[in-house]
């Protein structure tokens, strides 16, 4: 791939043009690098160095390039100076495992919150993420980064609408304000955990379409919202926690 269209695949059309996507730095270099043991569509990667990376060892085809072409494409100010060009793989189709729960994020706009997210849901397992259309791209360079190779280790499903679900999931649960605990069996019973926008939130009348059961994180009540990830973050860890009993 020409250096000109790598520099492209910082934006949203072309990765889906071109099937790929940037991944960069040495650490995410070498979460994909153990990913690729385990699938090996990924050693289809890529990799492009600057000069304190010329001994690079990696199962990737490598090639070598000026500082000043690796500035041109990469995404941060400063980089490392190593960056790997990485094959899109097929989104999650298969049907989830009896010990699976899904996390359902409603038009997420917030790279860093979903990278968070995923690095969260992969550190426990057990989950996938399913993402509504008009949420932020998982192939976007901060989320990939903000991830910090959980990407590779979290099933994903792109542009799934809201009212798909009830058909897939007996028990759909979503946090609200006025709601049971999550410590409620009810909660841990849940197969679907839906989570709305940072700002907006999910609309109400699509809330009770879908029959969905409030739950809430108890709080002091000094300020009035928990940030979108926190509250993905605590939901998991509290359903892992169960579940490790």
């Amino acid at each position: 791939m020409k250096l000109d269209d790598i520099k492209k695949l910082q934006q949203k059309k072309y990765r889906a043009q071109f099937g790929h996507f940037l991944l960069e730095g040495e650490h995410l270099v070498l979460e994909l690098e153990k990913a690729a043991q385990q699938n090996p569509a990924l050693l289809r990667s890529q990799l492009y160095v600057s000069a304190a990376y010329e001994h690079w060892q990696s199962p990737f085809k490598t090639q070598l390039i000026s500082q000043k072409q690796m500035a041109s494409i990469a995404d941060t100010q400063t980089p490392q100076g190593i960056i790997a060009v990485v094959p899109m793989l097929p989104q999650s189709s298969s049907p989830a495992g009896n010990n699976e729960r899904a996390i359902y994020l409603h038009e997420i706009q917030d790279p860093g919150n979903l990278g968070t997210i995923l690095r969260t849901l992969a550190w426990f397992g057990g989950f996938r993420c399913l993402l509504s259309p008009g949420s932020v791209d998982p192939y976007n360079p901060k989320v990939v980064r903000a991830s910090m190779g959980a990407i590779f280790h979290t099933p994903l499903e792109l542009d799934v609408s809201l009212d798909s679900l009830p058909a897939r999931f007996k028990h759909i649960a979503c946090l609200d304000m006025h709601g049971d605990s999550l410590q409620s069996p009810a909660f841990h019973a849940s197969d679907c955990y839906l989570f709305g926008n940072e700002a907006r939130g999910v609309p109400r009348e699509q809330l009770a379409a879908l029959g969905a059961q409030a739950f809430t994180i108890a709080g002091s009540g000094a300020i009035e919202s928990l940030n979108l990830a926190s509250t993905v973050n605590i939901c998991a860890y509290e359903l892992s926690r169960s579940s490790a009993k």
